[in-house]
Parts: structure tokens; sequence; C-alpha cells
């Protein structure tokens, strides 16, 4: 059997839907290899001397860019709820590539020609994200959303991250075809979105549910309770995360021992997470999140402390812990939460917040570490950290049962998905098929 097969075959993916997912994989990648590259390492470089305009104006550039997509994501959601991934995703990914293509023109080169190009990009990412989280949760067999959202996106980080490398390498390189590149990668992007499936990959809903509607009052019961943790998912990150390379030689850290930190706090999250996420998935996703923000909180506590640099690396595989559970935590809780047929509108004004806090984070790390020195962000992160856990334990009774077993008491009528135990000889039955 060939090795791409074997792979599609180890997914807890319902059959007939990997491609789905690899498709959704590829427009993302390529849409956020040009993202990442292009607002975090090229215009940042090159506004002044290719395109003659004021080097602030490189902030206004990335500021336009990421308050479109912000607040463009949950009609995204809601568009791609109505219409399906294929279509909402298309338009998209085709206004981007025109967007761009308008830096070609000389008259790109003015202020407000520049920050227009950069919204109209903003615009056409929006569906990327919401149409990739809601295939991925919605070919996941039922019982491994969380670990499947998680281990998806985890294994495309590191491909988008390499734009932003790219992008800063050869932007000043006159003699590099940027603009070719970026160009040739939205066009990839717009051909992967063609092969999207035009409807949802839920087969229990009716035609009727998967129209968009307004919410109704009772999904705004669910989603409300959802949005503080959606801030905190990365605020918390952003808050520490934008500041490391700045903080770290009044730890006691140079360039290498930053790395190196960092890899053994991401080689305990990547390790721990497969049993992590399967209590996630288990039913107790409200329980693995709580869990997580506690021993984040604990170890970005240790962090303020300042501690000698041995201690630094006892405290890395504490807070990587906590993010082990955090993640899957999470996104099992998501896909527990919402309904099915409503989820792309609901989880698009989640990713709405979610950039908020992307956005807020570093200025609010910023401040703290004027206001009080190195231990200023690592201080606010823990005390953000044990707030949002104990949200999640004094508000449970908003959360609605996520027993896998048997619907909560009085609640509406919902889909049960089986039990652990069910799913996992329903997906060997399910492997043997498709083998065959």
């Amino acid at each position: 059997m060939p090795l791409p097969r074997l792979a599609l075959d180890r997914l807890p993916l319902k059959p007939g839907t990997a491609s789905s997912v690899l498709a959704a994989s590829l427009t993302l990648v390529t849409s956020e290899f040009v993202r990442s590259g292009m607002y975090g390492a090229y215009f940042t470089q090159v506004i002044d001397t290719q395109y003659h305009l004021p080097v602030a104006v490189a902030g206004m550039v990335v500021a336009a860019h990421m308050i479109a997509d912000t607040l463009m994501r949950a009609p995204a959601g809601s568009l791609i709820q109505k219409y399906g991934p294929q279509k909402v995703a298309f338009a998209g990914a085709v206004l981007s590539l025109v967007a761009l293509s308008l830096l070609l023109l000389p008259a790109a080169h003015s202020i407000w020609m520049v920050i227009l190009i950069a919204a109209l990009h903003g615009i056409g990412f929006s569906p990327v994200w919401p149409a990739m989280m809601n295939l991925t949760a919605d070919a996941a067999l039922p019982g491994y959303e969380g670990r499947t959202l998680t281990l998806v996106t985890s294994s495309l980080m590191p491909l988008v991250g390499l734009g932003f490398m790219v992008y800063g390498a050869v932007a000043k390189n006159p003699d590099f075809p940027i603009m070719a590149m970026t160009l040739g990668l939205l066009v990839l992007a717009v051909l992967a979105t063609l092969l999207l499936p035009a409807r949802r990959l839920i087969h229990h809903a009716s035609e009727e549910d998967q129209q968009a509607k307004p919410p109704s009052a009772s999904l705004r019961r669910l989603v409300l309770p959802l949005l503080p943790a959606a801030l905190m998912q990365t605020l918390t990150q952003a808050i520490v995360g934008n500041w490391l390379f700045r903080i770290a030689p009044e730890l006691g850290l140079g360039y290498w021992d930053l790395i190196a930190l960092l890899a053994v706090g991401g080689v305990v999250a990547f390790g721990a997470m497969p049993r992590t996420g399967k209590i996630a998935d288990g039913g107790r996703a409200r329980l693995a999140v709580t869990v997580g923000y506690v021993l984040v909180a604990a170890g970005m506590l240790g962090f303020a402390l300042t501690p000698p640099v041995w201690a630094l690396f006892v405290l890395a595989p504490v807070v990587g812990l906590g993010y082990a559970f955090v993640t899957p935590g999470w996104a099992a809780l998501v896909a527990q939460t919402l309904p099915e047929a409503q989820r792309p509108a609901a989880w698009g004004i989640l990713m709405t917040v979610e950039n908020g806090g992307m956005a807020l984070g570093p200025a609010l790390g910023g401040l703290t570490y004027q206001l009080v020195g190195a231990p200023g962000p690592f201080g606010l992160n823990a005390v953000l950290s044990i707030v949002t856990a104990g949200g999640y334990i004094l508000f449970r009774q908003h959360f609605p049962s996520t027993n896998r077993s048997a619907p909560a008491a009085n609640s509406e009528p919902v889909h049960v998905a089986p039990t652990p135990a069910h799913v996992d000889a329903d997906y060997a039955r399910l492997q043997e098929e498709t083998k065959t």
C-alpha cells in the first residue's frame, strides 16, 4: 500500500473525507505562507526602499490586514454555513490573488492604495481558517475531534512559519522574484479551493438545518460562555510569545539557550497531546482546559520569579504540559459544545475573538514589560491563566454536558456520539473496510 494511503488510514477521519482535509490544508498552508511572509517580514523591510513610503506605513499595512481579517471571520463562517466551504473559500482566494496582484501597478505605491490592498487581502483571507477548522471537525470521527484538530493544525504550523523565514531572507534581494512566488502560491491556493467539498461533511443534518439562519437563542447561549475562553486562548500566548527574545537576556538565556528551552517545552507538549487529547475527547474537555490553564499559570508564575537558568528548564515542561491540555481541550470543547449544523457561523465568531486576543496580547505584554521588567509579561500571563481556569470552574453550569454516552437532563435534542470505547472499535472496523 502506498505511504500516503497508509498515512491517511491512520488519521481518525470518516471514510472518504481525507481528500477534503488535505485540500483545506493545502489552501491554508499556501495562503498563510504568503500572509505570514508579506506582513511579518516583507513590508517591514522594503516599504521605504521599494515603495518609497515612510517606515511607519508598514505598521499601518499590517494593522489594516489584520483588522479586515478579524472583522470578516464571523461573516465568513456564516457564509460557509449557507453556501458551503468551496464557494466561499474560492471567492476569498480569488480576492486575495487580485488584491496582491495590484501591487504590481505603479499606483500601488501610495499610502492609501497599499493600505487598501492589505485590507482587501485580509477580507479574502478571512474564510481560510474557518473553512479549515470546520472541515476538519466535520471529518473527524466522533470522539476524536479534539485530537484531530490539534494534529492537523499542529502539523501545518511549521510550514506556515516557513513563510516568515523565506520572505525575511529574500525581501531585500532585488534578483529574487518575490511577487512571482507570491502570486504563484495564491494561484495554487485558488486551485486547492476547487478540491474542497461543495457542502459540509456532515450527513445527519437536514438540508434546512445547514441553511444560514440567525443564531437561535439556544445557540447564543452556547457560544457566549466560549467567548472569554476564546480570547484567553490566544491572549495568554501572545502576551509572552512576542517578547521572549527581548526578555531572554534578563533571564540569563542566550539565543540558543532560549531555543533549547522552547524545544524542551515543545517536546513535552507534543509528546503528551495524544493522552491529554484522549481525555478531552472522552467528554472531559472542560476539565482538560481547566487543568491546562492551572499548569500554565504555575509555570508562568515560576518564570516571573526569574529563577536560575536550570530552574527554567524545569518550568518549561510544566508550561508545555499545560498547553498539551489546553490545545486539544479547547478544540474538543468547541466541537462538543456547538451543534454541528450551526458550527461554521459560531466558529467564525469565536475566531474573530481569538484574533482580537492575538492583537491585544503583544500590547499588554509590552506594557507590563515596560512597567515591571522581565517578570511583567509572565506574571500577567499567570494571573489571566488562573482567572480563566477559575472561570471554567465557577461557570461550569453554562457549559452543556459533554458526556458522550447520554444527553444532559432537560437539554434540547442533540446528536449524541458513541462512547470512546465504541468509537475505537468502529474506527478499527472502518480501517479494515477502507483497506479492502
